[in-house]
This record gives C-alpha cells, sequence and structure tokens, in this order.
C-alpha cells in the first residue's frame, strides 16, 4: 500500500528535525496556556475590582448580580468571573470517584447522546455540549475568593476531583459538591465548587439538563451566563434562589439604557387589574419582583427579575421531580427562560433538535423584549457558570425571613441557629443536598449563526 505523501513528509521530520516537532508542540502547548491565562486574568480584574474605589461605592461586579427578595426588598448579588477561550464538546459514558456526601446521586436519569448535526426540520447547530465522563473538559474552575461574600471555598479543579467535589458518577452525570465536614472553626469556610466555560457566544439557545440542584437553609446556587467587563456585556441569570426556596428566579442585568414595559405583571391569559398591572403585560408565567430598569448601576444591582409561580422548578421541588430541562433562548428579539420537568421535556430537545417555535414549549416562564433593549447591545460574548455558594450577601440576608415560597419558615426558626454563617460552619451533615447533578449543558445557534 502506498503512504500518502504528507505521512512520508511527518515521518521524516520526526527522523531528521525532532527539534522542529518539539517547538511546534511546545507552540501549541503555549498559546492553550495564554488562553487559560485570559480566563484567569479576567478573574483576577473581577476579584480586585473596586480597590481604590471611593468607599461607599454600590456597584459591585457579578461579576456580580444582584436579585431582589420580594419580601424584604432587599438587594443582593451572586458573583459570577468569566473566561473566554475555544469551544469542546464532551460526550460519552462515564466512571468517576465518589463524593463526599452521603446523598446518593441518580444512577437511572440518561439523556441520549448530542447530535452534531439538527434533521432537517431542525433550524439550530449544535456549537458547544459539555456531558458524560468529558463534561469537565472546556470548564475553568474559580479558585479565588467569592465576591458575594459567600463563606466557601472555591477549589481548583484537581483539588475538587481529590476531595470527590467534583467528580462523574457511574450513570455519567456530573457531580459538583458541597464540603460536608462538621464543626468547622468560628473563620473557617467550607469547600464547594465553581466553573466556567472556556467557550463564549453572542444569541444562542442554552439548555441545562439537570437531575438535581443544591439546596437547603444557608446555600445560594445558580446557573447563569454573562459577558465581559460587567455589566457592560450583560448577564442572564437561568436558575438562582436561596435557601429553602422552592421557585426559581431568572434575572438579566445590564448597562444603563435597558428596560423592560410593565412593572409588576401577571400570569398569561390571567384578566388583569389595576393593582397587577401597569402597562402592557408580558407574556410569561412567571410573576416579575424586581424592577423594569434591567441597569445594574441605577438599580443598586437589582435588574429585571421574574419568579416563577411553579413549585417544581427550584430547590427540593426541583429534586423530587428528578429535575428537568432549563432553556435560555436569545435572540434579536428577546431572551426567554423555560423550565420543562422531566416528564414534560419537549420531544424535539429529547431528540436533541430543539425547536422554541414547537407548541410544546409554551409560554416562557420570563421573557425580556428587545423593545427598549437591544439585545446585542446589551448582552454579547457570553459564558456559562455554575456555583454553590453558602450564606453570602442573600442567603445570610433573609436568614430571619419567611414568605417566600418553600420558606414558609424563617431558617433561623428552623435551624435554631442565629446566623446563617453559625449553621454553616458547625452543620456540615446538613449539606449532603447541597450538590448539583447534571446531565448535559448544551449550547446551539442558528443556521445561519456563526458561533462566537
Amino acid at each position: 500500500m502506498q503512504l500518502p505523501l504528507s505521512l512520508i513528509l511527518l515521518s521524516a521530520s520526526l527522523l531528521h528535525a525532532p527539534e522542529t516537532v518539539s517547538a511546534s508542540i511546545l507552540k501549541r502547548a503555549h498559546e492553550t496556556a495564554l488562553r487559560h491565562s485570559k480566563g484567569l486574568a479576567r478573574d483576577l480584574r473581577i476579584a480586585l475590582k473596586g480597590i481604590g474605589e471611593p468607599s461607599g461605592a454600590l456597584l459591585v461586579p457579578r461579576d456580580v448580580t444582584p436579585d431582589i427578595d420580594a419580601v424584604v426588598q432587599k438587594v443582593f448579588c451572586v458573583s459570577g468571573g468569566k473566561s473566554l477561550g475555544g469551544g469542546t464538546s464532551s460526550n460519552g459514558t462515564s466512571s468517576g470517584s465518589k463524593g463526599s456526601s452521603s446523598a446518593n446521586p441518580s444512577a437511572t436519569i440518561g439523556v441520549p447522546p448530542p447530535k452534531a448535526t439538527p434533521s432537517a426540520s431542525s433550524n439550530w447547530n449544535l456549537v458547544h455540549s459539555w456531558q458524560g465522563k468529558n463534561f469537565f473538559d472546556g470548564w475553568d474552575f474559580w479558585d479565588t475568593a467569592d465576591p458575594t461574600h459567600g463563606i466557601v471555598n472555591y477549589l481548583s479543579q484537581s483539588d475538587a476531583m481529590s476531595q470527590g467535589l467534583a467528580s462523574i458518577s457511574s450513570s455519567g452525570t456530573a457531580l459538583m459538591k458541597v464540603d460536608t465536614t462538621n464543626n468547622l472553626s468560628a473563620t473557617a469556610n467550607r469547600a464547594s465548587v465553581r466553573i466556567t466555560t472556556q467557550a463564549s457566544w453572542t444569541l444562542g439557545l442554552v439548555l441545562m439538563d439537570a437531575v438535581h440542584m443544591p439546596t437547603g437553609c444557608g446555600t445560594w446556587p445558580a446557573f447563569w451566563s454573562n459577558g465581559p467587563n460587567w455589566p457592560a456585556g450583560g448577564e442572564i441569570d437561568v436558575v438562582e434562589g436561596v435557601n429553602d426556596y422552592t421557585n426559581n428566579q431568572a434575572t438579566i442585568h445590564t448597562n444603563p439604557g435597558c428596560s423592560i414595559p410593565s412593572l409588576t405583571t401577571v400570569p398569561a391569559n390571567t384578566p388583569a387589574t389595576n393593582a397587577t398591572s401597569q402597562g402592557p403585560s408580558l407574556d410569561i408565567t412567571g410573576t416579575l419582583v424586581a424592577t423594569t430598569n434591567c441597569a445594574a448601576a441605577e438599580t443598586n444591582n437589582a435588574g429585571c427579575g421574574i419568579r416563577s409561580n411553579d413549585a417544581t422548578s427550584y430547590g427540593s421541588g426541583f429534586n423530587k421531580v428528578n429535575g428537568g430541562v432549563y432553556a435560555m433562548h436569545w435572540t434579536t428579539e428577546s431572551i426567554s427562560v423555560y423550565f420543562f420537568p422531566r416528564s414534560s421535556i419537549p420531544s424535539d430537545i429529547a431528540a436533541g433538535n430543539p425547536d422554541p417555535t414547537s407548541s410544546a414549549w409554551g409560554t416562557p416562564m420570563a421573557l425580556w423584549p428587545a423593545t427598549s433593549c437591544n439585545m446585542t447591545t446589551f448582552f454579547y460574548d457570553h459564558t456559562a457558570i455554575f456555583d454553590t455558594t453558602l450564606c453570602g450577601d442573600w442567603a445570610s440576608g433573609v436568614w430571619n425571613t419567611a414568605g417566600i415560597p418553600g420558606q414558609e419558615q424563617s431558617c433561623a426558626q428552623r435551624t435554631g441557629y442565629a446566623t446563617c454563617e453559625q449553621f454553616v460552619r458547625a452543620e456540615g451533615s446538613a449539606f449532603e443536598d447541597a450538590y448539583w447533578e447534571v446531565n448535559y449543558v448544551k449550547v446551539y445557534q442558528e443556521k445561519n449563526q456563526s458561533s462566537s
């Protein structure tokens, strides 16, 4: 059999010029290091931003996003450093290390492998996918201080995996946990995990399928995306809440100039009254709980938050139904968030050919139209982030508050601890349910659009 010329030339180069090949390998390694260094540099800028600013400055990067608690009208922020880089696709079955928690992750929930090529009826191309044994390939692990003042130590990838806080289950799901060691010292933090995609995108459809999410007093988990130079690149909080909440809150945060139509809205197909609607109602199933001005600098970081009316959309309610799929649909006309419980996932999503125009998708939980908010001026170059922080500005701030769905009794009453920090440090076993179990994260873009 005759060898191809390219193979002959490669063989010759290996035999006669190994130093050239080594230089090439070193060059590629250097380029890879630079990509990761760029993400680290951004995270450092985020972590150190504000040093030298006037005291009392309110704008904190989420790299920080705030959410408003509807009962006490306080503003809270979730942080989110970003990394940019090449895209990664990850597929396959898995084996993984045992985590530190005694909670039993799902061994039965599975998903079909992603299809790199959509069917003829699909208008979407799969451009990034993370799932299976290689799920963590293409994510950067944040291992610096939590900008939202949570009492956590975010671990590097090697430390998280060696301690069993980041692993792949026997069923191929990705696990991200919190340390469950009891009786920490009065100033110690619990180990946790926060990861950011190296790939970025502008416009598209992001699907996140999870079997389980963190829950319980003291927890503050989130799944979101945001762009560079927060808030200039915008932020889209897809899943977020605290403590024992059972209803998800989705929020956007932007530079000044972005707003949405009405201050208060009612679920779709519900008659509006003077008390429940001001201006045109958004076509959503959730309820607006923050402001119509989405600018972080002008709302003390409140943004435009919409809370789900579905008690299975977050926390223990989400876990009881084996989770489901969150979809964030970002076009030039709007940004919308959908939640599909496990038993109601549209067949197009299950088949790997999502179609947001399908009647099976129904009305979104949250929607922010482009009428007064350009969707590529205020949002661009987004990366996705998972984290679980403990206490922090939001969870600690509502420790003594009751009344939010799922939080009929305050955490102070439920735990017997006066502060969130006391509880978190003393009761490690209480965080056995504080873990993410994720089937996949996928990013699609329309056929006529190329990936960022």
